[in-house]
Parts: C-alpha cells; structure tokens; sequence
C-alpha cells in the first residue's frame, strides 16, 4: 500500500490532466476551454520535469578529475537536463496557442456575439437552413 504513495508525483500529474482535459470537454465556453487545455499542458510539463529528476543527481557539470595520486573518485549521478530544456520551449509554444485561441474567441465574439458553443452552433444552424431555403 505504501509503493503507491511513492508515486505522488505520478498521481499529481494524472489529476492536473484529468482536471485540465474535464474542463476542455465539459465546458462550452470558449474561454475555459482555453483555460482547461492549459491547465492539460501543465499536468504534461510537470510529467516530463519529474522525469529528469534523478535521486541524489546533481547538475551536469564537469570537474577537472584530482591530480593528487591514490586518491578513489566517487562516482557521480547526473540528473538529465533535456526534459527541462524541452519544457522551457514547450511553455513558450503553450502560450504562444494560448494567445492565438485567445485571438481567435475574440473574432468568434465579434462575429456571433457569444463565446458559448450551443450559441454559435445555433446560429450557424439558422444560417444554413435560411441558405437551403433560398436555394
């Protein structure tokens, strides 16, 4: 029973998604669709930062072996910096889709005058049906 607490970070990861992808489906306004697909790329953020997390790893940085003779060198754990790295460009990529979704809801607003899905889909709907009668 104990083996599954050990993996909080795990279990942390899995709810940040499941929350961020409930509101993503669960909700027909435009904005807090937004808002649940960021809250999904955080959950992967943190997914891929625990990755690269290492027990007793320390930075990858290079030091000049000793010069002293008879001297046994510990061996040294490193911690992966890739997954950081990605993620520092996978949060500028996650905010640059954010500002466009953004962009996009407020063209959609001007458009229809709502940001509700139901909204758009009836006047949509509306807008075809008038179409098929006029032809």
């Amino acid at each position: 029973m104990i083996e599954w607490l050990a993996l909080y970070n795990d279990w942390a990861v899995i709810v940040i998604m499941m929350a961020g992808f409930y509101i993503m489906i669960a909700r027909y306004n435009l904005v807090k669709k937004i808002i649940g697909l960021s809250i999904f790329q955080t959950g992967i953020f943190y997914f891929y930062v625990g990755l690269g997390k290492v027990d007793n790893g320390t930075a990858p940085i290079f030091v000049e072996p000793s010069a002293a003779k008879g001297i046994v060198e510990e061996v040294v754990i490193y911690s992966n910096p890739l997954p950081h790295v990605l993620i520092l460009t996978a949060i500028v990529v996650s905010v640059a889709t954010m500002a466009v979704g953004l962009a996009l809801i407020v063209r959609i607003y001007e458009k229809y005058g709502s940001i509700e899905e139901d909204d758009i889909q009836a006047i949509d709907n509306k807008y075809i049906c008038w179409l098929d009668d006029n032809n």
